[in-house]
């Protein structure tokens, strides 16, 4: 099919650019700035090249600003190389390769990409998900370095993208739209990660043989994993925040994109590793090998204990009322009556984990300061437990605020959760105290300058591993804040369940 322009026609055989390129094939359109995408041969140097072919009318005044800027961002892009990236070897504008009856605002001419169309692909077969992850890495790595210079790519266009014979994706027609900023390639990013799990495009402005997103009807993006059987729900999750621009816990630059992308990458290894059934004593597993739960052994060995103790005391009486029927003389001691259900043994108090230093005289801790407000503190996706934050400063250890359960171990999929306190006014914090029953776990205390900081923005004051059922974490020196992050960087458990909780975070002051 050709499209007219002003001065002809764009069609397979027509030429451009002083009758130096022919053209051969289109292989897409990106409405949003008239850029037409064509597979040329140059007539000068015996070669094939991509054709980004501005179309456009000349004495539009709006439309000529627009083609001009597209093009001096494509120049820019010429002084950039890398391998996932065509190399830009011209730029043509109005009277320098291009005549003002042509209809075309400009062109830009770069290497052409040896493979296939990522729509020609995303139709043949379905893409896994850990080649999605590959590929989308790939790609990832030029955005970052051309961030790291200042440019934008315009990857925002799935048809801009060719899969090379190696399996790696390309940009292939280089020439970012005059409003493209860094956030449009960070979000394309995650627009073509969308894409490669589900077949459909995440953005405005995509070609018409791809279908769009669905969305909810908060107009939310609804999940790959949603729509997809065997898509990772972190992976899912990784997708649909680097496309949002809303909402806490966002993939906002290409460095977090790249982040990300590794842990996805690293977790689908470890999904994908097969499960080791030999026992460290020698022994082999017919079946599949028993999860060794800590929990669960702790809660047995008290059972055992307590029958054992229980058998010992119920011996022990009957032993003694034996002796006291066979002797003459009365039994020493007070009276039992075993109907009363007492006896004189003096049960000790309760201890109080939010009593104040605890410590005896010379602990330099003064009376607990209850936070004003607390929350999950999550920047790398949905808060875990949301509703349940409250419970770890409510004063009562029987309820908690747990994590989600993990299939794999901090940082997989994210370098931490936690819960982020905030006092009415500064405090000159001392210690903290955790009350859980999660042994193994990693913790960090942190101090930050507001409620909602970038995890650089934090300082660790103290760290440390919950060992028993209350673990204290004293400062070097007391810190002055009113923001107190507790911050877990591993989780209680073992493979392939991770899940760590709190039960009371008590904050001491200095005395």
């Amino acid at each position: 099919m050709g499209f007219r322009t002003r001065g002809g026609s764009l069609a397979p055989g027509g030429v451009v650019g002083d009758g130096r390129y022919r053209l051969l094939a289109q292989f897409g359109i990106d409405e949003r700035g008239g850029a037409h995408l064509w597979r040329a041969r140059d007539g000068q140097l015996k070669r094939d090249v991509a054709l980004t072919v501005l179309v456009g009318d000349p004495a539009d005044v709006e439309a000529a600003r627009q083609g001009r800027r597209t093009l001096e961002r494509a120049a820019h892009v010429a002084k950039f190389e890398h391998p996932s990236v065509a190399r830009v070897l011209d730029v043509l504008t109005l009277g320098n390769g291009i005549s003002s009856s042509e209809g075309i605002l400009g062109i830009v001419v770069a290497e052409w990409t040896k493979g296939t169309d990522l729509v020609d692909v995303l139709t043949q077969q379905r893409v896994e998900p850990g080649d999605a992850v590959r590929m989308v890495r790939g790609l990832a790595e030029p955005v970052e370095a051309a961030h790291q210079s200042g440019l934008v790519l315009g990857i925002d266009h799935p048809q801009r993208l060719r899969v090379t014979q190696d399996g790696r994706l390309r940009l292939a027609f280089p020439g970012a739209l005059p409003d493209t900023t860094l956030r449009d390639d960070v979000k394309a990013l995650g627009a073509v990660l969308y894409l490669l799990l589900t077949g459909r495009w995440a953005l405005p402005g995509g070609p018409p043989a791809i279908p769009s997103a669905p969305r909810n009807q908060a107009g939310a993006l609804v999940p790959p994993h949603s729509l997809m059987s065997g898509v990772p729900p972190e992976l899912s999750s990784v997708a649909v925040r680097t496309v949002a621009d809303e909402g806490h816990g966002g993939v906002r630059t290409s460095s977090a994109m790249l982040r990300m992308l590794d842990q996805a990458a690293e977790a689908e290894e470890h999904a994908h590793r097969p499960p080791e059934n030999v026992d460290p004593d020698g022994g082999v597993w017919t079946t599949s090998k028993p999860v060794r739960d800590a929990t669960r052994r702790r809660k047995l060995a008290l059972g055992v204990s307590v029958v054992v103790i229980g058998a010992i005391v119920v011996l022990a009486w009957l032993g003694m009322m034996a002796i006291s029927f066979f002797r003459d003389d009365p039994p020493s001691g007070p009276p039992v009556n075993l109907a009363d259900g007492t006896s004189s043994r003096q049960e000790p108090e309760p201890t109080d984990d939010r009593a104040g230093a605890g410590d005896g005289e010379g602990s330099g801790l003064g009376d607990p300061v209850d936070p004003s407000g607390i929350d999950v503190f999550n920047p790398e996706g949905e808060g875990d437990g949301v509703d349940q934050a409250p419970h770890a400063v409510d004063g009562d250890p029987s309820t908690v605020w747990d994590t989600d359960e993990y299939r794999e171990q901090f940082p997989a999929f994210k370098s931490g959760v936690g819960l982020i306190t905030e006092f009415d006014e500064p405090v000159d914090l001392a210690a903290v105290r955790v009350v859980a029953d999660s042994p193994g776990t990693e913790l960090e205390i942190r101090v930050a300058d507001s409620a909602d900081p970038e995890p650089a923005d934090t300082e660790v004051v103290a760290s440390g591993t919950l060992d028993g059922e209350r673990t204290e974490f004293r400062l070097s020196e007391p810190t002055s804040t009113r923001h107190v992050l507790v911050w877990i960087t591993t989780l209680s458990g073992e493979a392939p369940e991770y899940q760590s909780q709190l039960s009371e975070l008590v904050f001491l002051p200095q005395g």
